[in-house]
């Protein structure tokens, strides 16, 4: 994340001492295991949101947003609802930078922390779920929010996107699901796929399997202390949806796993318009071979 939010999130830090903030880390993570929303309602358990979950939720918006940017071009308005701290917001303002941001959140003291690092932007506390209409906005995001909101919220989000509507979830088989559902929703509504999906058929992963990606973040080392962990970095997994109001060029395909690399050989698992398919690059095909030693899960598939 930006140095200047990193020093900010210090700061809350050493205001609440290590003691509350592993105590409020504690009860967030038992909180994010049983589904149920995260309590953020004074400065020591926003600190430990702030250290803990806002930089892995960052690194998944920051994922997806790179990728929407790159189907949808600029736009000049966003809402980021259900905010948080901000952290899709933030995001968002890396590959949208001309955009106007509005943020709409629940809880007061998350809000109260978004506004340090985005102070150009429009702060609304509210429950999206409970709200009357929504203005529209070009980019309209739900990071880790819908399932608090509830999936009926969706429609109400798709109103308001008057160019694409992005939704993050968990990298769960409960995430999928409901990233799932808006799929199928707002496909069947008219809307038009711009990511991940390589088109707009049926869903291929069947149960128990579910799409998910993953970003790699950095744990500071109070992050680690903390949570108790060794490595220096964690897995976010994530899936997701975004979907367009006008046809724009999805990828042609989408790797969907880790890719494997054997020797003279990297196999690439994909999804196609056509069904998911195992693709095998070989040394012997050069050029092919250089773009899979590069690709990543989560990228376009290679031509």
């Amino acid at each position: 994340m930006p140095a200047n939010v990193q020093r900010i999130i210090q700061e809350y830090a050493e205001a609440a001492g290590f003691p509350a903030l592993k105590r409020a880390a504690a009860a967030q993570s038992e909180a994010y295991r049983a589904g149920r929303p995260l309590p953020l309602a004074n400065g020591e358990s926003v600190a430990a949101y702030l250290v803990t979950r806002m930089p892995a939720t960052y690194a998944a918006a920051n994922a997806v947003l790179r990728e929407v940017r790159a189907r949808i071009g600029p736009v000049e308005s966003l809402l980021d609802a259900g905010a948080g701290t901000g952290a899709a917001a933030l995001a968002a303002r890396e590959h949208f930078p001309e955009a106007a941001i509005t943020m709409i959140e629940r809880q007061a003291a998350p809000a109260e922390a978004a506004r340090q690092w985005l102070p150009g932007a429009i702060v609304l506390l509210g429950d999206v779920a409970h709200m009357g209409t929504l203005a529209p906005h070009d980019l309209v995001i739900a990071c880790y929010s819908l399932s608090e909101c509830g999936a009926a919220a969706a429609a109400r989000l798709w109103q308001a996107a008057r160019v694409c509507l992005v939704v993050i979830e968990p990298g769960t088989p409960h995430g999928f699901q409901l990233i799932r559902k808006v799929r199928d929703d707002l496909l069947a509504g008219g809307a038009h796929m711009a990511a991940p999906c390589p088109g707009g058929g049926a869903c291929p992963v069947i149960e128990p399997d579910w799409c998910h990606f993953a970003a790699r973040v950095e744990r500071s080392s109070l992050h680690r202390q903390i949570k108790g962990g060794d490595l220096g970095y964690e897995d976010e997994k994530f899936s997701y949806v975004a979907m367009a109001r006008q046809a724009v060029e999805p990828a042609g395909s989408r790797i969907v796993r880790r890719p494997r690399q054997q020797p003279g050989l990297i196999v690439l698992e994909t999804c196609t318009p056509h069904g998911l398919e195992t693709v095998r690059v070989s040394k012997r095909d050069r050029g092919r071979f250089r773009a899979a030693r590069h690709a990543a899960w989560g990228d376009a598939g290679i031509s």
